[in-house]
């Protein structure tokens, strides 16, 4: 389906491993890259936009920042909704009248949010929006993170400059969900 719609690509851009992959995924096949960053209320979006402008940097892509203050009802780094609110964001917010949404999530979550499922239902919104001139693209959806994580590694792109800490600190807590995740994933590689 990608090769029917012409090659702007509006990214979700964190600042972390996935997101970052994410864009450097369709710079590789030669996309217009835009990277969206969206500052919703969440403890870590500033060393994310942060992180957000470093990588812009390194990878040459332009960066739209939106800000959004909703109140969140965090558990243990969950944000329910949250893969849905950015979502509709980046429909809001699509700088092109056709291409592609994407997201950098992957398997092995139990989050809803991260899956075939809600992909699908979310095409139908596209669908329902756009005519079809939008498709929402998750290339790394059935990869693991330690798939990604090597993935990344392979794109140079210093790992330093990303950042994933749920607390956002100056520094990763090394104790969040995703920390430990992070860990692990460089003491397997």
């Amino acid at each position: 389906m990608k090769e029917k719609l012409n090659k702007n690509v509006l990214v979700l851009f964190s600042g972390g491993i996935d997101s970052t992959s994410c864009i450097y995924y369709y710079q590789k096949l030669n996309f217009n890259v835009i990277g969206l960053f969206v500052d919703y209320g969440q403890p870590a979006a500033y060393q994310e936009s942060i992180a957000v402008d470093k990588l812009s940097k390194v990878l040459g892509i332009e960066i739209v920042k939106i800000k959004s203050k909703i109140n969140l009802d965090l558990k243990e780094g969950y944000i329910q909704g949250r893969n849905l609110l950015l979502f509709a964001v980046s429909l809001s917010s699509f700088p092109f009248t056709q291409g592609i949404i994407s997201l950098g999530i992957h398997s092995g979550t139990n989050y809803p949010d991260c899956s075939t499922k809600f992909v699908d239902l979310n095409q139908r919104m596209l669908d329902l929006y756009t005519r079809g001139n939008i498709i929402l693209d998750c290339p790394f959806l059935n990869m693991n993170k330690k798939e990604i994580f090597n993935y990344f590694l392979k794109t140079n792109i210093p790992v330093e400059l990303t950042y994933s800490c749920e607390l956002g600190g100056e520094r990763p807590c090394g104790k969040c969900l995703t920390c430990l995740d992070i860990k692990k994933l460089q003491y397997e590689s």
